[in-house]
């Protein structure tokens, strides 16, 4: 299993001489595929993607949010990652979520109100003792 996860690095470029790490979290590739979710991601990202034995896999520079709210997406179109504004529906149930500092779940519940000034989910996490 460990030859499939998968280490997403998020930087928020903006503060201090080289920006800050906003989270680094280990997927398993097959559940990252090629959109996951992000929450409570910066104005602006940086991501790198690297597999198992450090490898470059994928990036994505000068990503910037231009709509508030509480999730943003990460699209993998081959070595390229972009970021998109936006709500979950439905349709994301079942997503990678990755939470600042890097915890990462996945989406078993979304609600928010026609307004988008609440919102309800749920998150499943998992973990395995490798030792």
């Amino acid at each position: 299993m460990a030859e499939n996860l998968e280490t997403w690095d998020l930087w928020y470029p903006g503060p201090g001489a080289t920006g800050l790490p906003f989270a680094r979290s280990r997927i398993n590739a097959r559940d990252a595929a090629e959109r996951l979710l992000v929450h409570a991601a910066p104005q602006k990202l940086q991501v790198a993607v690297r597999d198992a034995a450090g490898k470059l896999l994928a990036t994505g520079d000068r990503l910037e949010r231009h709509q508030p709210g509480p999730m943003s997406y990460l699209l993998r179109r081959g070595a390229t990652i972009t970021l998109e504004d936006g709500w979950p529906t439905d349709r994301d149930i079942g997503l990678v979520v990755i939470l600042p500092g890097g915890e990462a779940g996945i989406l078993k519940g979304w609600w928010n109100a026609d307004d988008r000034k609440e919102w309800r989910w749920q998150l499943e996490f998992y973990n395995q003792n490798r030792s």
